[in-house]
């Protein structure tokens, strides 16, 4: 796509400007909190740099996490609120660190699994979701055990791929997201206050990371060429 403004495509600002628009929008009907919605734009900006493969993801990636663990805890995700303090804060540093070190002029080096690598991720997916789903089943006051365990599960499997720079990161960021909307569609049917703009940021994440695949898988053919 032909880039329009510093290195940004027409199809980059557009998408960015819609769900900012979108953000305000349901924040001023719903009267949510500024706090939440600065956990939106935050989290829009992350995902759109990543996909960018540009280090500013980590920087709005760490205000993101701090912001979405407090929802998770005022909502009882207990699950989403240990995945992000204790897992994406320290990841947000290692993550930047590990992205400067491999852009040989400038832009990210992207890499992707092969077959034993695939299965691999998968197996880990599928264990790692019944096995901690059923732990947190336990929690009095856990909502929705299961769901917030694959999110969980899916979202330490995606990080790990992506501060390693593997495009598979967006196949599972796609199924991450889509069980995340439903997570939070149940939250919202429960009474949720931040329920509705929460689905909205997530959606956005969705069609991100299915252009992120996209933007990555040029990449690695670059690279192989």
């Amino acid at each position: 796509m032909k880039r329009v403004v510093g290195g940004w495509n027409l199809f980059e600002i557009v998408w960015l400007l819609l769900f900012s628009s979108i953000a305000v929008g349901f924040t001023v009907i719903s009267k949510d909190s500024l706090f939440g919605f600065t956990v939106f734009i935050t989290g829009v900006l992350c995902v759109v740099l990543a996909a960018k493969g540009n280090l500013m993801s980590y920087v709005f990636g760490m205000y993101n996490t701090v912001g979405y663990a407090y929802l998770a805890y005022t909502n009882g995700l207990f699950g989403e609120v240990m995945l992000n303090v204790l897992f994406f804060v320290p990841m947000n540093v290692i993550g930047f660190l590990m992205w400067r070190k491999n852009r040989p002029g400038g832009k990210l080096t992207m890499r992707q699994l092969d077959f034993r690598g695939l299965l691999l991720v998968g197996g880990i997916c599928v264990v790692g979701c019944l096995l901690l789903g059923f732990g947190l089943s336990f929690i009095p006051g856990q909502n929705s055990p299961y769901i917030d365990a694959t999110t969980t599960v899916l979202s330490i499997v995606a990080t790990f791929l992506m501060v390693n720079r593997f495009k598979e990161q967006w196949l599972v960021y796609i199924v991450l997201n889509l069980f995340t909307v439903l997570l939070w569609a149940i939250r919202m049917m429960e009474g949720s206050s931040e329920g509705l703009l929460m689905i909205v940021m997530w959606s956005a994440y969705l069609v991100n990371a299915g252009y992120g695949y996209y933007i990555w898988n040029k990449g690695v053919k670059e690279v192989a060429a």
